[in-house]
């Protein structure tokens, strides 16, 4: 008996909508085993029904949709698929024939859909209004089982679910930053490997044209003592910008000055490893026009190596330290027993975010007061905490704006905290901040697990609390550990 229909828009495939009574289909519920033994036959609190019709891809709910109603698959098979923020669909879950689907977002409270409902094969759905659901909950015991038993299975897949994608995002703030901060050192020492393999050809150019004369005593010596202070060392004494300028011109003109070929290419090398006009003299007294020209040379290409030699060890040992840093972020809970530096793990954590930090021009003013700034632990995961809570206040920081991260000890305990000076934290959200799932970000931005997972690893796995200060333009996370006792 057809009293009411209704179809899809037509960007969807259509389906349609009659309303039943009730006592017409529920022979049919208790054709499944999950309603066989239910008293659904001396059910009052409805009158009519809706069965929905659907063909193969009909959407039977999109998300938005409202009000929200109970369903059960009497034919085919329904999925429920989430949208993502790049425009994808994900399949969470499906229905078969027999099961029910709905009940999570009336039991959560929620006033409108959050996913798609799609059939994939021509299907038939009973459909029952809130009130309905509720009547159903309140008069069949039998019927209320099954729906909790689906409720909590539900609930705790997607849990695991929301877990697993709250890791993913950590590990993808971890990756993204670790490309970009392993993207400047790399292209760096491949740019000085370019440059040394080019002076190394300059260098045999130049040392076979002077293996052909001779050299003297004192000329061998004057290269001997150049040769020595240019292997000497990396680090040389940092000159003002136009202190520099001026000693690269003044070295320049004075090799042009004695016919010396690329003078003003060699010259800033030179400067930049300490050498000067007085140093060189010796070379010049010793060596004719043309030998002195090839001598300058050879020690401008032996010098400019050492600097690109130097820049690649200063570059893989950026690389080095990154390595160690991810070593101490991915390993804290390794080892059974150990101890912990505060300090070490704050900074391993910054490093980490640092690209983050740098895009939105974002200084950290540190403070580390605490001593001693270490703990006793059995596993760890402070990481984690640190990469929660600066990320988070990364994210609430204007532009060229600040993070605050001070560190101090008392009687009990070893005290953290991490302030930004945002927009801060509206009052009436602060008491829900640390509870699962929730999130003010839009959504596919958070997972609404960051804070939460801070707040258990602080109290369940170190016996610790953290505690939130927050007015627009001071927002303030304080964390506090147990102390390393003796």
């Amino acid at each position: 008996m057809l009293e009411n229909a209704e179809t899809a828009t037509e960007s969807e495939k259509p389906y349609r909508v009659e309303t039943v009574p009730f006592a017409a289909i529920a022979g049919k519920l208790k054709s499944f085993p999950a309603y066989a033994e239910s008293d659904l036959d001396s059910w009052q609190g409805v009158g009519t029904v809706e069965v929905a019709h659907l063909s193969a891809g009909a959407v039977l709910a999109s998300p938005g949709d409202s009000p929200l109603r109970y369903a059960v698959v009497l034919e085919g098979k329904l999925q429920a698929e989430r949208p993502e923020q790049d425009g994808t669909k994900t399949t969470v879950g499906q229905a078969l024939a027999g099961e029910g689907f709905g009940e999570t977002p009336i039991l959560h409270g929620k006033k409108t859909a959050s996913f798609y409902i799609v059939a994939t094969e021509p299907s038939v759905v009973i459909r029952f209004s809130e009130e309905q659901f509720w009547n159903l909950m309140a008069c069949c015991p039998i019927v209320r089982n099954t729906i909790t038993r689906d409720f909590n299975q539900r609930l705790q897949a997607y849990q695991v679910e929301a877990l697993h994608r709250e890791k993913l995002v950590t590990l993808g703030t971890l990756a993204a930053g670790l490309m970009h901060e392993l993207h400047n050192p790399g292209s760096a020492a491949k740019r000085s490997a370019a440059l040394l393999r080019e002076n190394l050809l300059t260098l045999q150019d130049i040392s076979l044209r002077m293996s052909d004369k001779p050299k003297t005593q004192d000329q061998l010596e004057c290269m001997k003592d150049l040769l020595q202070h240019t292997m000497k060392s990396c680090r040389i004494a940092a000159m003002s910008s136009v202190e520099q300028a001026d000693a690269e011109e003044a070295m320049s003109e004075w090799l042009a000055s004695a016919g010396v070929k690329n003078a003003y290419s060699i010259g800033p090398s030179l400067v930049a490893m300490g050498f000067d006009t007085e140093e060189l003299t010796c070379a010049r007294s010793y060596f004719d026009p043309d030998s002195f020209s090839d001598a300058l040379n050879w020690l401008g290409a032996l010098v400019s190596s050492m600097s690109q030699v130097c820049a690649i060890e200063e570059s893989i040992g950026r690389v080095s330290d990154l390595v160690m840093a991810v070593k101490k972020y991915a390993y804290d809970e390794k080892t059974p027993t150990k101890e912990i530096d505060v300090h070490d793990s704050l900074q391993s954590t910054l490093t980490i975010l640092g690209h983050k930090l740098r895009i939105k021009q974002i200084k950290v003013e540190k403070e580390f007061g605490a001593s001693p700034a270490t703990i006793a632990t059995r596993g760890s995961a402070l990481s984690q905490v640190w990469t929660n809570l600066i990320d988070n206040a990364a994210d609430a920081s204007p532009a060229n704006g600040q993070i605050e991260i001070c560190t101090w000890t008392e009687p009990e305990w070893l005290a953290v905290q991490i302030g930004d000076h945002g927009s801060g934290i509206p009052e009436d959200v602060r008491p829900h901040i640390f509870e699962a799932f929730f999130t003010t970000k839009p959504q596919g931005s958070g997972t609404g697990l960051g804070l939460e997972i801070v707040h258990r690893i602080v109290t369940q796995k170190f016996g610790g609390k953290i505690d939130v200060e927050s007015k627009p333009g001071d927002t303030r996370f304080i964390v506090r550990l147990p102390r390393k006792t003796n």
